[in-house]
């Protein structure tokens, strides 16, 4: 649409939308494409905490699922060694 290598009404056509509503998109995008193409500092430095976070979010992920499989062999390994009630005999003394 925006190479104008076909007419507006036969796009609207092939994708079932309405020729108004492309016209409305197309009037969007060219207003705001600046936007788009060029990438303020803001932009790129929020970017680049996003990318931070996430990659801090995978590391905090894996040690929750590590500390998991130790807590649950430790628990495998306590009922084999202690008997199914060990809990009762590691259990809070009262003062």
């Amino acid at each position: 649409m925006l190479r104008e290598e076909k007419q507006l009404g036969e796009i609207a056509a092939e994708h079932g939308i309405s020729p108004n509503q492309l016209r409305n998109w197309k009037r969007e995008f060219v207003e705001n494409a600046s936007r788009v193409f060029n990438e303020s500092k803001q932009e790129k430095d929020i970017r680049a905490k996003e990318k931070e976070l996430e990659a801090e979010r995978a590391g905090l992920l894996s040690t929750i699922g590590l500390l998991t499989m130790e807590r649950d062999w430790l628990k495998k390994k306590s009922i084999e060694v202690f008997e199914p009630d060990y809990e009762k005999k590691f259990s809070k003394r009262p003062l």
